[in-house]
């Protein structure tokens, strides 16, 4: 493993997870049973003591990660939040409606829009603020990751970006989504050194014009599914039999049309991660995620059915399940140089996911 006089570390696989699902259970039930007791106010520590048995059993190279946030940074992260902007927000969003009721169209509109840019520029600004906190308390052989950068200025390009993504009909999702991942990550550092991110739209355009395209097909598909439950309708039983057959085909257009598009969707995804996770590095460390279209649907069905069947109680394992996901999917090959490795100087942040919690949004 790892090489005395060189102090390095090669691998085509560093990421190994070592947990199970009974062992997380002894912590996400009572977590959910005291959740519940408390009216939500415990998922804040629920988190953190979750953190806590995913991170220790997570491996990188030779060494466990650890987890060092704690309950009370991610309960004052909600609150400062619920402060000074939630509030604020929600006051904005009844003034403007006292003002449109009161004749001030235009005022109150303005100030409607104002509100939800803000909201628009936050959701920004929680993302790269997440992955900056989750860093920041992730530990390797006692080293931290974090930024410099506070994610202000990656908020507005989140806001133009997207809005870049979104005019030209959509078709420019690919860029906006690879630019503001190259952009997050190579902010962030670990230890001394820093991330480095350069993934191409072109990598992805594919799939994505196939789930753009995916909609009009689909339809029509659907349509001449419809028309064939219709005349197999009026072969069986003439004229009545051809609103069943209508009926049968209309529902059979509805699934064909979601499972269709979602399963387009999905692929989209696991190329996207793909793609990305493997444009991403750290130092002389790459890395590459190798789920494949069908591993996902495999995860996301069975994170359906164990919720259905366990009445919502599956839930609590769905954190588990995606962090066993990621880790075992995720590799790492090239060469640490463990002698250049020293703690990292990037400040650390204050407080917990505040703005993530109230977007609820993913880090990763």
């Amino acid at each position: 493993m790892l090489d005395g006089s060189h102090h390095a570390y090669s691998a085509d696989s560093a990421f190994t997870f070592e947990g199970n699902w009974q062992d997380f259970a002894r912590i996400a039930l009572p977590n959910l049973l005291l959740t519940i007791v408390t009216l939500g106010i415990y998922r804040f520590w629920a988190t953190a003591r979750e953190r806590r048995y995913l991170w220790s059993r997570t491996r990188f190279v030779d060494e466990h990660l650890e987890w060092a946030g704690t309950g009370m940074e991610l309960f004052a992260g909600f609150v400062i939040v619920l402060v000074l902007f939630g509030v604020p927000y929600f006051g904005v969003s009844f003034v403007s409606q006292a003002l449109i009721a009161r004749g001030y169209e235009a005022l109150g509109s303005a100030l409607g829009v104002a509100a939800l840019l803000s909201i628009f520029y936050l959701g920004g600004v929680a993302r790269f603020r997440a992955l900056r906190y989750r860093l920041s308390r992730t530990r390797w052989r006692g080293i931290r990751g974090g930024s410099d950068s506070k994610g202000f200025a990656f908020g507005l390009s989140y806001m133009w970006k997207t809005a870049v993504g979104w005019l030209p009909l959509g078709l420019l999702l690919p860029w906006s989504m690879t630019s503001l991942w190259n952009e997050r990550w190579s902010k962030m550092s670990f230890g001394p050194f820093a991330f480095r991110s350069d993934g191409e739209a072109g990598g992805v355009f594919a799939r994505f014009l196939l789930f753009y395209l995916a909609p009009f097909v689909l339809f029509v598909g659907g349509v001449i599914m419809a028309g064939m439950g219709m005349l197999a309708g009026y072969g069986i039983g003439g004229e009545n039999g051809v609103a069943l057959g209508g009926l049968v085909g209309l529902i059979g257009l509805v699934l064909f049309f979601y499972l269709g598009l979602g399963l387009i969707a999905v692929a989209f995804y696991a190329k996207f991660y793909r793609e990305m996770v493997g444009a991403t590095r750290w130092r002389d460390l790459r890395f590459s995620f190798e789920a494949s279209t069908l591993d996902w649907v495999k995860l996301l069905l069975g994170d359906a059915l164990l919720v259905v069947f366990t009445l919502g109680i599956g839930l609590v394992f769905l954190s588990y399940r995606h962090w066993k996901f990621f880790m075992t999917h995720l590799e790492a090959s090239g060469e640490i140089l463990l002698d250049e490795l020293t703690q990292s100087r990037t400040r650390t942040a204050g407080h917990g996911e505040g703005l993530l919690d109230a977007f609820d949004m993913g880090a990763i």
